[in-house]
């Protein structure tokens, strides 16, 4: 069962099958919750956890208040990479913004399968390069690029990160992911939707054109899916 699942967590499925073997007995499923908060700011990391169905966004606060999303974190990688660097207080709050499974690990452990596994050191030194690409590009693709061209590489990263292009997801909520107002969301999907790209409604999107939603994003999409 932990093997399948593994497989679905591209960074584990990428160690060799030694360095996975070792893990494995330290690796818990879990279902993570739509809503669920991991981590917030400021806070000890107490357990890391690899993405195989669900989606956790990673958010900046502001004012205490705010948030604005800076990256997501799927079935690609892991949430709580910071420990990777040494740093034990996560920087950002993660909200799980799309149920699923997922394997968790506690930090402890973590640390200490890290230290002993340059396989795993490796895999997620690239990974880390992946995460910080993805966040500057989020930070200009916010500053610089229209609500629907952001919008449509949002919904592209969350399709790749849950294999699957129908997903649950409100109004309110992506106005949080995007930054702006609700009323500027609602004017973004339903332009992609008049224009046969998605389909929208009650809280659940349908990607009904990929092609077409590729060539309606910006250039973040596809320089962040190269990393």
């Amino acid at each position: 069962m932990r093997v399948v699942a593994a497989i679905l967590n591209r960074l584990l499925a990428a160690l060799p099958r030694k360095s996975y073997l070792r893990l494995a007995p330290a690796l818990e499923p879990v279902d993570l919750v739509f809503g669920d908060v991991l981590y917030e700011p400021g806070t000890p990391i107490g357990d890391v956890y690899f993405p195989t169905q669900s989606l956790v966004s990673l958010l900046t606060l502001v004012e205490g208040h705010l948030a604005l999303e800076v990256g997501m974190v799927g079935c690609e990688g892991m949430v709580g990479f910071p420990l990777a660097l040494g740093v034990n207080d996560s920087p950002v709050r993660a909200l799980v913004q799309g149920a699923g499974s997922a394997l968790k690990m506690n930090a402890a452990r973590f640390r200490a399968e890290f230290r002993a596994s340059p396989p795993l050191q490796r895999a997620l030194y690239r990974y880390v390069h992946a995460m910080m690409a993805q966040i500057s590009r989020t930070a200009g693709c916010n500053r610089f690029h229209v609500v629907e061209a952001r919008l449509a590489r949002w919904l592209l990263m969350t399709r790749d990160r849950v294999r699957s292009g129908e997903f649950r997801m409100t109004h309110e909520f992506l106005s949080h992911m995007l930054g702006v107002r609700r009323v500027g969301v609602t004017e973004a999907a339903s332009a992609l939707q008049r224009q046969k790209l998605i389909e929208y409604s009650r809280g659940n999107i349908r990607i009904l054109d990929d092609h077409g939603l590729e060539a309606a994003c910006c250039s973040c999409y596809e320089a962040v899916k190269a990393t």
